[in-house]
């Protein structure tokens, strides 16, 4: 991960970093955190519990005009000691480096000779706010914050939607009734606080919400094959609507009554062609549809 941070600095810009953990994410976490010190980063932001979703991670770095985040994700592989385990890094706008940031940190790993490590600090996770130590670095102190990611995450999604409608869909007299599949990844703890607590619909809405190190045994993918449980709670006829997230919360499958399964296509027309029902878009406007194999046709119908 440190051509990562020379990259950046190559950008002679003062950074904050944020982190998405998920196998052993204290020892991940400190890891990161060991590493980044003897560079000329002044603070660090990481999620309570090493937590944070893509989505919230690229909502973060916009919020506090961070140079860029890293992601230490098995995204929708199977997770643990023998599973899988990557990195990925977002830039200053909040979405994937580009193929010529991702070409300029593989080129720097190759001239790299030596990292400077700092063993003996010890963050601590779990308690919300700054830290600060007193390290030999560029910045005195060095600061470390802790932040409710789920919060801040939340916070954007009221300026962006309708959650009076939503929460009368969900809990009014013509409610629907919902089933959400987290998959054990970092998406339950945002299931649990915005749909059940936060929109009303009942804590059996939300299950597998318990981010476990391994999964559960299961490669967290959104898909008819491995979110088989939701699938037949859906076959059954009594939910309206359910989906399913992957274990970094980018990807996600939605199914109708019935087991009716809604492809990538077919949610964003539909998102598409409801605009109207999204405050944010009738107050800033759309600037344009992004397209993607999955998603090229149905916008055009």
């Amino acid at each position: 991960m440190q051509p990562i941070y020379v990259c950046i600095l190559v950008c002679k810009r003062l950074c904050s970093i944020l982190g998405l953990y998920h196998f052993y994410p204290v020892h991940k976490c400190s890891y990161v955190q060991i590493l980044i010190l003897k560079k000329l980063i002044g603070r660090l932001v990481i999620g309570q519990n090493g937590i944070l979703s893509t989505p919230a991670v690229s909502c973060i770095i916009r919020k506090i005009k961070a140079a860029g985040g890293i992601i230490l994700t098995a995204s929708h592989s199977p997770g643990g000691p023998g599973g899988e385990f990557g990195v990925k890094f977002e830039v200053a706008n909040g979405g994937p480096a580009p193929d010529m940031v991702s070409e300029k940190i593989y080129q720097i790993s190759k001239t790299l000779e030596e990292y400077a490590i700092c063993p003996d600090l010890r963050v601590d996770l779990s308690r919300l706010g700054r830290q600060e130590f007193d390290l030999e670095n560029k910045f005195k102190p060095f600061r470390v914050e802790i932040v409710d990611s789920v919060e801040i995450y939340l916070n954007l999604l009221r300026s962006i939607f309708d959650f009076s409608a939503i929460r009368n869909l969900l809990t009014g007299p013509s409610q629907i009734k919902i089933r959400i599949d987290a998959m054990n990844g970092v998406m339950g703890p945002y299931v649990r606080r915005i749909l059940c607590d936060e929109l009303g619909a009942p804590a059996n809405s939300a299950i597998n919400c318990i981010p476990l190190e391994d999964f559960g045994g299961q490669p967290p993918d959104p898909n008819l094959t491995y979110a088989t449980g939701l699938l037949e709670a859906m076959k059954g006829g009594e939910y309206g609507f359910g989906a399913a997230f992957d274990a970094d919360g980018d990807r996600y499958m939605i199914l109708g009554q019935n087991g009716f399964f809604v492809n990538a296509s077919d949610s964003l027309a539909i998102i598409a062609a409801n605009l109207s029902c999204i405050p944010y878009f009738c107050q800033m406007g759309v600037r344009g549809f992004g397209r993607s194999m999955p998603t090229s046709t149905a916008l055009d119908k």
